[in-house]
């Protein structure tokens, strides 16, 4: 670790010298010829009020350079670059008069040449050019396709009228300018009155019930953004209200007003266009639009596309008829349930995408191909829908390389086996197993210095509810509702107190809408047993260290030999041995055979209680509710935000069923299921992150993180694994991983955690050079204790006066995007420590040899 942490600290300093480099030693005016002014900002004003919409700023065609921290990196990358490398090579090689005679006889003429072409002649300017970008030059051209772009948005905003000019500001300094657009708007044009002109009755009639709906109304001020929202409102209210083939494009407006005319009142009528549906073979009108209903619905089971469609056998389900070939592998209600069509029902553009969705959230059919065959004399569908089947088999491989908090790193691999349809209802069986060999960040930690773990898991998934009552009024199929079962079971080696799990799932999972998610694991059961609990102070050396300090005034003493051992270390000859002599030691001091002073035995107690909680069994037996609601729309969107929240219980079932099962109890009165105390809590966390598009480029983006977890009944503090945890690269980047808290003490123990959290974290992103990105960050949060049995008041959350622990980490950090992936480095440093002196908490440690570097996969929020 010591190695990797230095190589880093090496790079760092490496690219932090060429930045410094490139800064001092470029000219940004360097390609700028006497005759050209460099583009340095841009101006617009409507009616003399700027304007700072990045809508409307988008609409400048030609925009300064680039800059990072209001530095032009890439500019004077860019003039790094030679403009003909060949050129120069060739003059320094004729500089001389022998130069190039010299060089053909050491290299030979061929290898001169090959030097022409290699990285460090032109391959170097290549390179800074492709990174590198040049300079914004003002060009006349282009800045009046700016301003017509500018009236062109504002004619769509109802200021028919409008002019535009532009003024190039010269600056005080040399060979630079800006730009000033200005607008004169003049008086904006009205809505006056709505009439409308649609052929076909039957959309008349569905228009004028939801006339009150429409975005295009009297006295609104003209926008052409209201009329195109109409038109998708219209198509959309007519695809489901049974025009299954409406079109759009036969919706047009008409202005009837001379707009070029002045006039006090500057008021327009306008009239709605609904015109008949064009031929697709030619561009004559068809009859009227209708309304149609489903005359016949088939479902192609076993659909291919080679097949001979008239040997199919056929089944009547229903109002649907299934075809299939020999035998129908599928339990018909399976098929329909995904199938949101009825017969003698109006056609709805909704149901098709539905049905869509949920066939393709079967996972047991390709995606479907739906036909529709109008009965044009009775306004009818035949509809067809055709489902051709995935493989019933499949077989998934996975290799990885890993890093991680614990390990330096490791190899992953895994194998999947999928059974598709397995009981008739597109039930899909996985059945996985796993392994997994890392190398240990700090070999200190343990006598080995490598990591195993082996697991797998059965797990299957149902297209539907499945619960003794039928769910489908409260949680219709159109909310692609699934349930899950899985057991599963993983073995870890040397990770910890090598651990064994065993896990039971049972949940549901449903989507009322695209930005909205619910989940509930009705039955969550754990069980994690510690195979190795005299291991305890082997892994947490920081513990045995601060026991061991507690018991050296007793070393020598020969009625406490027993306890101790040879260290082979000249300045403590003497250590507690691993495990008797640190439990003996311990019991002998909670039972006052060993005097100490009051602070050490409280310290002592303390070691005790984490040295139980960490090597006991745990036995969680909790059921959950997760709500998540996210407004991005898709991978593009950087305005946007996301909300989860979360309620978790565990153990009440096990305590409510007291008295009815008679559970044994252990020494501290705890109830025993199968000889382990089982888990009692309560859980909740709300989890939010917003996102603000602040130009085309950056984005400014937040994390708020609050969680708590409260013991009660049979247990008196959270099992580890539903503990939290403070630092590392998802969270406050100035602190490696359990470093952090809790509270304002100082990384006490090796894995420092608490059941409360909160955490903020603000990040402002930005590009630098093509697919190379920067951040700057600030992450702030901690750990506390509370309502559970930790007593060190330091580590306690007890009032608003706890915030004062709230720890600060800055930094910075660049980011590849690999486009299906972003590759992140972060380095943080310690702003504001809770764990210092209040004299020496601020900026203490902000140095580069005190940073914390973090390598991670993808934005952490």
């Amino acid at each position: 670790m010591r190695g990797s942490y230095g190589l880093m600290h090496y790079w760092a300093k490496i690219g932090l010298l060429l930045l410094m480099l490139t800064m001092l030693g470029c000219n940004t005016l360097k390609k700028v010829e006497d005759n050209e002014l460099l583009l340095t900002k841009n101006s617009i004003y409507a009616d003399d009020e700027k304007i700072t919409d990045e809508d409307i700023r988008s609409l400048i065609v030609q925009k300064p350079n680039s800059s990072v921290l209001g530095y032009p990196l890439r500019l004077n990358l860019y003039n790094l670059a030679k403009d003909n490398p060949d050129s120069s090579f060739t003059d320094w090689l004729h500089r001389k008069e022998k130069r190039e005679k010299r060089l053909n006889n050491l290299l030979s003429q061929k290898q001169v040449n090959r030097l022409r072409e290699s990285f460090v002649v032109k391959g170097a300017s290549e390179f800074l050019n492709r990174i590198g970008e040049p300079p914004s030059i003002i060009d006349t051209s282009l800045t009046q396709k700016t301003v017509d772009r500018l009236q062109a948005y504002y004619n769509s905003k109802g200021y028919f009228n409008n002019t535009g000019s532009f003024d190039i500001v010269r600056s005080k300094r040399k060979k630079r300018a800006g730009i000033e657009y200005k607008i004169n708007l003049e008086k904006p044009f009205m809505v006056d009155t709505v009439i409308t002109n649609i052929t076909s009755p039957e959309l008349d009639s569905i228009y004028n019930k939801t006339v009150e709906q429409s975005f295009v109304k009297e006295e609104d001020q003209f926008d052409l953004l209201n009329f195109n929202n109409e038109r998708e409102r219209l198509t959309i209210l007519f695809r489901n209200s049974g025009v299954y083939n409406f079109q759009e494009s036969s919706i047009n407006y008409d202005i009837l007003r001379d707009t070029t005319l002045a006039a006090d009142d500057q008021l327009m009528d306008v009239q709605l266009n609904i015109q008949k549906p064009r031929s697709t073979n030619d561009s004559t009108a068809q009859s009227p639009y209708r309304i149609h209903r489903f005359k016949k619905i088939n479902v192609f089971a076993d659909y291919q596309i080679v097949g001979n469609q008239d040997s199919l056998n056929t089944l009547e389900y229903g109002n649907y008829t299934i075809y299939y070939n020999n035998k129908l592998r599928y339990r018909p209600k399976a098929l329909t349930d995904a199938i949101f069509f009825q017969k003698d029902s109006i056609y709805r553009d909704l149901d098709r995408i539905r049905t869509y969705r949920q066939i393709t959230n079967l996972n047991t059919f390709k995606y479907p191909n739906i036909e529709f065959i109008p009965d044009s004399t009775q306004a009818q569908l035949i509809t067809n829908i055709y489902l051709a089947p995935r493989p019933k088999f499949s077989l998934n491989l996975d290799f990885d390389v890993t890093h991680s908090n614990i390990q330096q790193v490791g190899t992953v691999f895994g194998a999947t086996v999928i059974t598709r349809n397995v009981f008739g209802g597109a039930e899909t069986l996985n059945i996985s197993a796993r392994g997994s060999i890392g190398l240990l960040k700090n070999p200190s930690l343990s006598d080995e210095t490598f990591t195993s773990e082996l697991g797998g898991d059965i797990n299957i998934t149902f297209p539907r509810i499945w619960f003794p009552l039928n769910t489908e009024g409260i949680i219709p199929y159109y909310m692609l509702p699934q349930s899950r079962f899985l057991v599963g079971t993983n073995f870890q080696r040397n990770l910890g107190l090598d651990r064994q799990t065993f896990n039971t799932v049972l949940s549901y999972n449903w989507t009322p809408s695209l930005s909205l998610k619910n989940n509930i694991e009705l039955m969550n059961v754990e069980f994690v047993r510690n195979v190795n609990p005299d291991n305890f102070y082997n892994e947490y050396r920081n513990t045995f260290n601060n026991l061991d300090v507690i018991a050296d005034p007793f070393d020598t003493d020969p009625q406490y030999a027993s306890f101790f051992e040879d260290s082979g270390d000249t300045d403590d000859p003497f250590r507690l041995s691993i495990p008797d002599g640190a439990n003996g030691f311990v019991q002998a001091v909670l039972n006052n055979e060993i005097p100490v002073s009051t602070d050490n035995f409280n310290e002592v107690n303390s070691i005790e209680e984490r040295r139980q909680r960490l090597t006991e069994n745990n036995l969680i037996f909790a059921s959950n509710y997760t709500f998540t609601k996210n407004s991005r729309t898709d991978i593009n969107d950087n305005d946007f935000y996301q909300l989860r929240v979360k309620l978790e219980s565990a153990g009440n079932l096990l305590s409510a069923l007291e008295d009815v099962v008679p559970y044994n109890k252990n020494d501290d009165g705890q109830l025993l299921v199968f000889g382990v105390p089982f888990s009692q809590y309560i859980k909740t966390e709300f989890d939010y992150i917003r996102h603000w598009e602040l130009s085309e480029t950056d984005v400014l983006a937040f994390r708020s993180f609050f969680g708590l977890a409260v013991p009660y009944g049979n247990s008196e503090s959270v099992p580890f694994v539903r503990s939290y945890f403070a630092g590392g690269s998802n969270d406050n980047r100035a602190w490696n991983p359990y470093e952090l808290g809790p509270g304002s003490t100082d990384n006490i123990n090796d894995f420092n955690e608490a059941n409360l959290k909160i955490a903020m974290n603000l990040e402002y992103r930005f590009p630098i050079a093509g697919d190379v990105k920067g951040a700057l960050f600030a992450d702030a949060g901690n750990i506390w204790n509370v309502f559970d049995n930790e007593d060190n008041p330091d580590a306690v959350f007890n009032d608003f006066n706890s915030l004062a622990d709230i720890a600060l980490g800055t930094g910075l950090g660049l980011r590849y995007d690999f486009t299906y992936f972003v590759f992140r480095l972060d380095v943080g440093f310690k702003t504001y420590n809770p764990a210092e002196e209040w004299s020496k908490r601020w900026f203490r440690n902000y140095n580069l040899s005190d940073a914390v570097f973090n390598i991670g996969i993808n934005y952490p929020f």
